[in-house]
């Protein structure tokens, strides 16, 4: 990580108090030799002073400048005593960067300053001895290792951040495909739940509309038909769309799971309502898992409705066969539709891609071909065991 993406931007509580201690140790280290300055060298006083002020002003662009400020800073520390606060800063500075390349020659230029100011501005009486100097290399290598610490903590909460970042962008990922999916469930739920009502009320008004010779006995049984089937389509879809409304505390019912032997039922309803159907299966419905029985049955729901919509007033042939070690075929087909279409329903474009959505979520297959008679055949096969 480079050390400009942890270095956190520093508030005006921060300047305060590193300002604060940047004064104390220009203070002490000047202090002890302002007297010497004043009576023996003034203009060395004003230069010292002068020098530190600059200092001071030069550490304010110790972050953009890292290595001109800091070996400035050493330079001048050598001279002026009061360029001894904002020296230190630069090198505390410096070594949260964590950069080697940049402590070491610096932290050298810094202790050879120290030790060479400490013998160059004072009287010989009061220059350092070699334990003095041994602890100013010390106080220096603390300084540098406090730098270095901080760097250290800095790129450790960087790194936490960003972590927190990818996971919040991953969690909001992870919520947006989870929306996608319910959205997509939801639509496959409607379209099951609608379209062979719907279809079969298309097709009844259409014949209504293409035959106007019928007698009204079969004019009033299809209008009593469209009518039975609206007021189910109705109540299927108002159950759907209660269950939808229902929040995570209600403890409503939910509406009852489409099964297996159902089947049956469904094969009667479209023989009453006119399709020319021809069904065999050859396995226990009973006996399928929950799971496999409702696929099954969208399955066959899809495949009917697809029939009655794009190929009406056709035979069409529903063959169920299988086991638990080879699982569930479901073969539907009917002749492709021959002379006028307008009783042909409208494409909406979600029956067979749910259909094979909701096949592929199961584990299985799902195709379609036209074969050599001109018949359309939808071709699933489902595991006994997802």
């Amino acid at each position: 990580m480079h050390p400009d993406d942890y270095q956190p931007p520093l508030t005006w509580r921060s300047h305060l108090w590193r300002l604060a201690i940047v004064l104390t140790v220009s203070g002490v280290a000047w202090g002890s030799r302002v007297e010497y300055q004043w009576t023996t060298v003034r203009w060395w006083f004003y230069l010292d002073l002068a020098l530190g002020i600059l200092s001071l002003i030069a550490v304010w662009y110790r972050r953009r400048y890292p290595m001109a400020v800091g070996v400035g800073t050493q330079i001048v520390a050598l001279v002026s005593a009061s360029a001894s606060g904002p020296s230190m800063l630069a090198l505390v500075s410096l070594a949260t960067r964590r950069r080697w390349r940049e402590i070491i020659p610096v932290g050298f230029l810094a202790i050879v300053t120290a030790l060479g100011s400490s013998w160059f501005e004072v009287p010989e009486h009061a220059r350092p001895t070699l334990v003095d100097s041994v602890i100013i290399t010390v106080v220096l290598l603390m300084v540098i290792a406090w730098g270095l610490y901080i760097g250290s903590r800095r790129e450790l909460l960087a790194s936490w951040r960003s972590r927190a970042k990818v996971a919040e962008a991953e969690q909001a990922a992870r919520v947006q495909h989870a929306r996608i999916a319910e959205r997509g469930r939801i639509a496959r739920e409607m379209h099951d739940v609608l379209a062979h009502r719907i279809s079969t009320v298309h097709m009844y008004a259409g014949a209504l509309a293409f035959r106007d010779d019928l007698p009204p006995d079969q004019v009033r049984d299809a209008a009593k038909t469209i009518e039975d089937l609206s007021a189910t389509a109705l109540t299927e879809l108002r159950d759907l769309l209660g269950v939808l409304r229902e929040g995570p505390g209600d403890a409503q019912p939910e509406s009852p799971q489409a099964r297996a032997v159902d089947i049956d039922g469904l094969v009667e309803e479209n023989r009453e309502y006119g399709m020319n159907l021809r069904y065999s299966c050859d396995v226990d419905l009973a006996a399928l898992p929950d799971g496999l029985g409702r696929a099954l049955y969208r399955c066959v729901q899809e495949g009917l409705t697809n029939a009655r919509k794009h190929a009406p007033a056709t035979a069409v042939d529903l063959r169920i066969s299988g086991s638990v070690d080879h699982g569930i075929d479901l073969v539907v087909s009917n002749p492709m539709p021959i002379g006028d279409s307008r009783t042909v329903a409208p494409e909406s474009g979600f029956g067979l891609v749910g259909l094979a959505e909701r096949v592929e979520l199961r584990g299985g297959r799902q195709t379609t071909a036209l074969t050599a008679d001109e018949r359309f055949v939808l071709r699933v096969w489902l595991p006994w065991q997802a």
